[in-house]
């Protein structure tokens, strides 16, 4: 979108979420953007899902507006202006309209949304536990380093492209070295966002996960071995940085405020990257190793089971808000063996709801308000964008979720038996799924091959996602429901007009 448009959706945002003073904090990753709100109780839901650019919202540890990836930094950018000016301005058309609710009788979208924010919160008050949220924690450490995971994962695809075909071998040398210098230095940016997220100095988290990919270790030897660069990946420089914002607390609140400037970074540098290399570093490779070994002895011993069990479960991770925890394992993947072979098989859960979605279409033909969320949020669904039709349309119908899940596993299992055949599908980076995964795909094939593996699942995903909502989504009471015809509008009596027959 253009910057007008952006700021234009910016200025609709702002006061259907209380304001500026009511914003804390603002950022966003792939697709949404992320609000840090003092009250919530001020955001005007309806009036919000409303708009045209918004996709969805999630209430979650932040307020998350679905904006999309082609919106959602424009929309951030224009909306960190409106706040730095004080608030922003009204638009000159006015308040954005908000659509009439439609005649019909039967529940409309906006029933099915709000219900869907019921079970929005009820799942977040499940999830207040010490680990869950814990988890959730790790997941925003890794999130802002999606986009860059992204880019970096298309160049590396373009550069193995080029290089399979042999062609332009200079051209290739210079992609690879754009693509890995983010991946070499990974480490450090984990160590600074764990850094931010857990309440330490941010470069000083940076600073201590760095040790792990300094070319230098190699000269270190520790448990009877010379350690190598990068040894632990991304679990060591989160382990490590954690460890340094321990390190900053308990150093500062025994310091000397007049010494602190000094004292404290130089013990937390010097203690924390010293446990990197003579034990953090070492943990985290095995547990690394063993992740690595983990994934390719599930493809290659379970793989119906597994693509089943991974692709019908994944989407109630994304109802509880848990599927970014799992962010750090397709990360640790992807730096030791180049892809993630995971990745494919959870986005087969979207496949499902796509499926789902469109059955639901059909079955609900009078109801033309779901008809009508289903078509907004369908094209971002195809994407892998899936929390409007998850917290918009199936989960608050609930048989529909679960034949979504069906479609899921069945998409799963495709890939899954692909990948037991020798024809494992992983991707580049993390992040994108639906469609948008094809260009970072990856296998022992080719391109070709596994774009071929992928689009079969996402086609038994739709197709099984379909029939099993088509005929087992709905009861006859769910029907008469849900699909009830719109009233027949009553006319006012006329009186007959003098001189008229």
């Amino acid at each position: 979108m253009s910057d007008e448009k952006n700021r234009a959706v910016a200025e609709a945002i702002l006061p259907l979420v209380g304001g500026a003073a009511n914003i804390r904090s603002v950022a966003h990753c792939m697709t949404r953007l992320r609000l840090g709100l003092a009250d919530r109780s001020l955001v005007d839901r309806a009036a919000l899902a409303a708009l045209p650019a918004v996709l969805g919202t999630v209430d979650d540890d932040t307020y998350q507006i679905v904006l999309g990836p082609a919106a959602v930094a424009g929309v951030t950018a224009q909306l960190l202006r409106l706040l730095d000016a004080g608030g922003g301005a009204e638009t000159a058309d006015g308040p954005v309209p908000i659509a009439s609710a439609p005649t019909a009788s039967a529940p409309t979208a906006e029933d099915l949304a709000g219900r869907g924010e019921r079970i929005r919160a009820q799942a977040r008050v499940r999830n207040a536990t010490p680990v869950k949220r814990a988890l959730r924690r790790i997941a925003n450490v890794f999130v802002p380093l999606i986009p860059a995971l992204i880019g970096c994962g298309i160049v590396a695809a373009l550069a193995g492209g080029l290089a399979n075909l042999g062609w332009a071998p200079a051209l290739v040398a210079a992609l690879t070295a754009v693509s890995s210098g983010f991946m070499s230095l990974l480490a450090v940016f984990v160590g600074y966002n764990t850094a931010k997220e857990f309440g330490g100095t941010p470069v000083l988290g940076g600073a201590v996960a760095g040790v792990i990919v300094y070319a230098g270790v190699a000269k270190v030897e520790a448990f009877g071995q010379h350690l190598t660069p990068g040894q632990g990946g991304v679990v060591g420089a989160l382990l490590a940085a954690l460890l340094a914002v321990q390190l900053e607390r308990w150093t500062r609140r025994i310091v000397p405020a007049s010494l602190d400037v000094l004292v404290t970074p130089t013990v937390t540098v010097l203690f924390g990257g010293l446990a990197a290399l003579y034990g953090l570093m070492y943990v985290a490779g095995e547990v690394s190793t063993g992740i690595g070994h983990a994934a390719t002895w599930l493809l290659a011993h379970g793989g119906l089971l597994a693509g089943m069990v991974l692709g019908g479960l994944f989407l109630p991770l994304v109802m509880l808000g848990l599927h970014q925890a799992l962010i750090p394992i397709h990360t640790t993947l992807i730096q030791q063996q180049g892809s993630t072979v995971l990745l494919p098989i959870l986005a087969m859960a979207g496949a499902g709801q796509v499926g789902c979605a469109a059955a639901v279409y059909l079955r609900l033909r009078h109801n033309a308000s779901i008809r009508a969320t289903i078509r907004s949020a369908l094209p971002a669904g195809l994407l892998g964008i899936g929390e409007p039709l998850v917290y918009g349309v199936t989960l608050p119908l609930g048989r529909p979720f679960v034949t979504a899940c069906v479609g899921g596993a069945a998409g799963g299992a495709f890939v899954g038996v692909a990948g037991q055949l020798g024809s494992a599908v992983g991707s580049t980076a993390v992040g994108p799924s639906g469609w948008a995964l094809f260009p970072l795909l990856a296998g022992p094939h080719g391109l070709a091959a596994s774009a071929a593996v992928y689009g079969g699942g996402l086609l038994t995903g739709y197709v099984v996602g379909f029939l099993a909502t088509y005929f087992f989504g709905f009861t006859r009471a769910m029907l008469a429901e849900y699909d009830a015809p719109a009233p027949s509008p009553v006319l006012p009596a006329v009186e007959p007009v003098a001189g008229t027959e």
